[in-house]
């Protein structure tokens, strides 16, 4: 901008000075010979004044000398002669040459009429050169006007140098506002371009701060708003893109897993359903006639009808735990009371055991999570501390205050879970010892079901190896 600014007033400039140098004596040479004409016109109208009224020659003196003109007027035939100079001798000579012919081939006719001729002529005696005109008046007299084209010159080279000395300093001052307006302009304009930049590289914290308001404080406030919106309108093409991507790994995860637990469910149903429809054709054919043997038989059908049907209650249970179909519903438990009561419930299996159980807890614990899904982790500890017993038949529960949390534990004496084993051991129907575990009728689903509800309740869990046993552990939030 400061470039095509300053280049077209330089221009602008230099076009003037151009017309100065060649056409400004020019324009002065044709207003004087205006003013010799308008000079003629007016002695032509005071043509018998002059001779006779002082203050007509004064006033034609005084316009003479506005003029920088020099004049004479001279009747002939009355003998008469006027004059505003004193060297009266150089015009009469001047007017005498022109009249007998011998100076027109010395000079140059600007202008003729019949009435008078404008001269450009040099003066041989003193080397100047003038602007003349001579000729007759209406009433016959002669006369002679002479400018000095000098005074003409010297004008003209005066205010060329005039023109250029305030041409150069209006350079200079308009360089430096043009600097100015256009640093005004075109900053904004650098800072949007920036903005435009950053945004293109999806960049949506830089923002417009000008406060002008004209059309790029404007455009600079429509800039902030396409940022914001294209910002908000990308952050939520960003989250339904996320959620498109979880529903499309929900989905494949919950493809495999109900390709996992259709087979693991077949493969878990097949040995008791073999078991049941092998009793059962037996019983139908009469292999054994004795009612000892028949009763020992429908025995064993119904421990594996009831492995079964455990098997597809815990199956449904991790189904909607895994599934998000259960919902978590808050409550302020009583964590001892809860603990308390399932050990009350499984007194008779205990005994059966010959189990010791020691609860360790100092006085009530009172915790914010779901009453159902704690309860289901602490009953599936237990079972498996019940089922995994070995040595003294121990089985600690402790409650403990870590900082913000509450720390749940249930430690059974017995043999370690091998290294190997433990960070599959909450895998579904996962199962360490399955000797053992089919003698109990275990189907290795208790541990998903652990992980599967403390995952949607957001808590730790997990499992610690003793010399003396094994501990089960989970916390929830104080």
């Amino acid at each position: 901008m400061m470039v095509v600014f300053i280049g077209l007033m330089v221009s602008l400039l230099l076009v003037i000075l151009f017309i100065n140098v060649n056409f400004l004596e020019k324009y002065h040479l044709a207003k004087k010979e205006d003013e010799f004409v308008q000079f003629y016109d007016e002695l032509n109208q005071v043509k018998e004044e002059i001779w006779t009224n002082q203050d007509t020659m004064t006033v034609m003196a005084k316009e003479a000398e506005k003029s920088n003109v020099a004049y004479l007027v001279i009747d002939i035939e009355n003998e008469r002669l006027i004059s505003n100079v004193s060297d009266r001798d150089r015009l009469m000579s001047q007017l005498s040459g022109y009249m007998l012919d011998q100076i027109q081939k010395k000079g140059k006719i600007i202008h003729a009429t019949e009435k008078y001729q404008i001269f450009q002529s040099r003066d041989t005696r003193n080397g100047m050169e003038y602007i003349e005109m001579w000729g007759k008046l209406d009433d016959d007299t002669s006369f002679i006007f002479r400018s000095p084209l000098e005074s003409i010159q010297e004008s003209a080279t005066i205010s060329n140098q005039f023109f250029i000395f305030i041409g150069s300093i209006l350079i200079v001052i308009s360089s430096l506002l043009v600097w100015y307006f256009s640093n005004r302009i075109t900053r904004p304009i650098n800072i949007l371009t920036i903005l435009s930049a950053q945004m293109a590289n999806l960049d949506f914290e830089a923002r417009y701060t000008g406060e002008e308001e004209d059309e790029i404080g404007e455009l600079g406030a429509n800039f902030n708003r396409m940022s914001n919106r294209l910002e908000q309108t990308i952050l939520e093409l960003k989250k339904a893109n996320n959620d498109l991507q979880q529903d499309i790994v929900r989905k494949e995860k919950e493809e495999e897993m109900r390709n996992e637990f259709l087979g693991n469910v077949s493969h878990e149903l097949k040995t008791p359903i073999a078991l049941i429809q092998g009793y059962a054709e037996g019983l139908k054919e009469g292999i054994h006639d004795d009612k000892e043997h028949q009763e020992a038989y429908l025995d064993v059908i119904i421990d594996e009808a009831n492995k079964m049907n455990r098997t597809v209650r815990n199956l449904l249970t991790l189904n909607e735990l895994e599934f998000g179909k259960e919902s978590t519903v808050f409550s302020r438990v009583n964590l001892t009371q809860l603990i308390q009561s399932i050990l009350q419930s499984m007194e008779i299996l205990i005994e059966q055991k010959d189990v010791t159980v020691v609860f360790k807890h100092e006085e009530d614990t009172f915790v914010c999570t779901d009453e159902l899904k704690i309860e289901q982790v602490v009953r599936n500890y237990i079972n498996n501390a019940l089922n995994h017993l070995d040595k003294e038949k121990v089985i600690e529960i402790k409650i403990q205050k870590q900082e913000d949390k509450i720390h749940v534990s249930v430690f059974n004496t017995g043999a370690p879970i091998p290294e190997e084993d433990i960070d599959h051991i909450w895998d579904m129907f996962y199962k360490v010892d399955k000797a053992r575990t089919r003698a109990y009728g275990g189907n290795g689903i208790g541990l998903s079901i652990v992980k599967a509800a403390m995952e949607s309740l957001n808590q730790k869990y997990g499992v610690t190896n003793y010399d003396n046993g094994v501990g089960f552990w989970f916390e929830v939030d104080a």
